[in-house]
């Protein structure tokens, strides 16, 4: 970033569309030769193109309070608890994630007008049938399955020859009764190619608190094709979204903390900027590890929640 920030001049906010591999860095945690990092200086959004600059100036009405989906109930038995939100979807025990539903009781607390769908109810269907919420915010378990070898035995899931030709296919969240074998219909995993389907025209911020959800194929010149920019082509304003596997205790502290913000008036940007700087002070999360997963993407300006 020297080169780059030589020309900034006073300038302190960045909208960032990086390429290929950059795709996965968070700016925010390169080291200056102050030995700062940059998220101490400055602000820095995300855009999946430079084509985000013309739909940052379109604004669409919300029709619904927030929506909140948050620790389904995968189907299998067991006693395993996850301590991060991903997973290798080739297992057949998907361990429960009691943080989320923690964490979605927490963020009720904080906007009382939203719905929470948990356990049963945390399904697919019910996030493609969401009727325009302004948050909708989704707590579970995410993936990214790089592309197969060839002559690489299919997964479970993959189980069919054009998840190999199509990249959205292998990206996406884990949601209420998922079965392994499938991949289109209510099967309760929501790949990135079916969210492109949806009409998140309106959704003004989509928060994605899980792992790997920010990640996918790499295309240079062409960017991420996973979640990110499934979210984008489907029309929401904003999206809060990870570059790897996230604690599970260590995100529900950040997100309660997130909408804290959000509802004071703080920007979607500079809420997250605010708790990365918060957490950089203490001893615990000081490491980029924690502060660093999640990345804000689109409209950085605040939001109104009536």
């Amino acid at each position: 970033m020297q080169p780059i920030r030589q020309l900034l001049g006073n300038t302190k906010t960045i909208l960032l569309s990086p390429d290929a591999a950059l795709n996965l860095i968070p700016f925010e945690a390169l080291v200056d030769e102050n030995n700062q990092y940059l998220v101490e200086n400055y602000h820095i959004t995300y855009l999946t193109s430079g084509r985000d600059l013309l739909r940052l100036k379109d604004k669409f009405a919300s029709q619904q309070s927030p929506l909140i989906v948050a620790d389904p109930f995968y189907g299998k038995a067991g006693e395993k608890v996850a301590l991060t939100r991903s997973i290798d979807l080739s297992e057949f025990t998907f361990p429960g994630l009691p943080g989320t539903e923690e964490e979605a009781k927490a963020i009720k607390n904080i906007l009382p007008q939203a719905t929470v769908l948990t356990g049963s109810q945390a399904t697919e269907n019910a996030v493609k049938q969401a009727k325009k919420p302004n948050i909708l915010h989704i707590a579970t378990h995410g993936f990214f399955k790089p592309e197969r070898n060839p002559g690489e035995r299919n997964s479970p899931l993959q189980g069919e020859r054009n998840v190999v030709e199509n990249p959205l296919l292998r990206s996406g969240l884990v949601l209420a009764g998922v079965t392994i074998g499938q991949s289109a219909g209510d099967d309760g995993v929501l790949t990135a190619l079916e969210t492109t389907n949806l009409n998140l025209v309106g959704i003004k911020l989509v928060v994605l608190s899980a792992c790997d959800t920010g990640k996918g194929d790499i295309k240079i010149g062409q960017g991420v094709y996973g979640l990110r920019r499934a979210l984008v082509i489907a029309g929401s304003e904003s999206q809060l979204i990870s570059l790897w596997k996230v604690s599970d205790d260590a995100t529900k502290d950040l997100m309660v903390a997130y909408y804290g913000r959000l509802q004071k008036g703080e920007g979607r940007s500079e809420a997250l900027r605010q708790i990365q700087l918060g957490m950089l002070k203490g001893e615990k999360q000081k490491h980029p590890f924690y502060w660093a997963s999640f990345i804000p993407s689109g409209d950085a300006t605040s939001m109104k929640f009536d």
